[in-house]
C-alpha cells in the first residue's frame, strides 16, 4: 500500500493484488491488480509477452491521476491470447475474479493493440461479461460503427436490438496510443478529456 500525492490529492493505491506472474516490470505485471481509495475508474491492460506489452498502461494511469482522477490498474492474467475466429475468447478471457474486480468501478478504460480485429473481439468478449461504461485506448483506428457491426454496444452507434451481445456500452475511442512506447501529451490530454466527460454524463445519469 502506499500514498501518491499529485498536488494538493493523496491518492491511495495498493499496489500488489497478487504476485506478478510474467513479464512488464512494476505494475505491469500480469494477473496484478492495483486499487485506489474510491473505485471510480480501473485501467485493463493484457497480460504481457513478447506481442503484447503493457507500456504506457503506467504512464496512462499516472497521467489521469495528475488530472485527480481515482484510477485503479488491472493487468489480466490470460489476456495475451488471440480470440477465436468466431468471436469467441479463444486463449484470451477474463476470470470470475476480475469479472468482479472490473464491476466495482464507474467506468472501464480498456487498452488494447494495433490489430483491429483483435481489438474489437477482446473489447466484445470484457464488455459480454461487465454492464461498464468503457472507454478504448489502442494503436490502430477502430471506430464506433466497427465495435456496433460485432454487436458491442455503444455511446454513438446501436446494434440491431436481436445482435446486441454486450452488457457494457463503449463511449469513447482513443486510438493512435502505441503499446510498447511512451504517450503523447496531446493523446494523454485527449484520455483524460474523454474520461472526465464520460464521468460526468454518468454523474448526470445517476442523479
Amino acid at each position: 500500500m502506499s500514498d501518491l500525492m499529485f498536488d494538493r490529492e493523496t491518492q491511495v493505491v495498493d499496489c500488489r493484488h497478487g504476485m506478478g506472474l510474467g513479464r512488464g516490470g512494476g505494475l505491469a505485471q500480469r494477473g496484478t491488480l492495483s486499487e485506489t481509495g474510491r473505485s471510480d475508474v480501473i485501467a485493463i491492460a493484457m497480460s504481457p509477452g513478447r506481442r503484447h506489452i503493457t507500456k504506457p498502461v503506467c504512464e496512462l494511469t499516472y497521467g489521469m491521476r495528475r488530472e485527480e482522477i481515482q484510477v485503479s490498474v488491472l493487468v489480466l492474467n490470460t489476456g495475451s491470447g488471440i480470440p477465436d475466429t468466431n468471436m469467441g475468447s479463444g486463449t484470451f478471457g477474463i476470470s470470475p475474479e476480475e469479472v468482479a474486480q472490473i464491476s466495482r468501478h464507474k467506468l472501464a478504460v480498456i487498452h488494447t493493440g494495433n490489430v483491429r480485429d483483435h481489438v474489437i473481439k477482446k473489447v466484445r468478449n470484457i464488455l459480454e461479461q461487465v454492464n461498464v461504461p468503457a472507454i478504448i485506448v489502442c494503436q490502430t483506428p477502430v471506430d464506433f460503427e466497427d465495435l456496433a457491426m460485432a454487436g458491442v454496444k455503444t455511446r454513438l452507434v446501436k446494434p440491431k436490438d436481436n445482435d446486441i451481445v454486450t452488457k457494457g456500452k463503449v463511449m469513447e475511442i482513443v486510438t493512435g496510443i502505441t503499446r510498447g512506447e511512451s504517450c503523447s501529451r496531446e493523446k494523454l490530454n485527449e484520455l483524460v478529456k474523454a474520461v472526465k466527460t464520460t464521468m460526468k454524463s454518468l454523474d448526470v445519469r445517476s442523479v
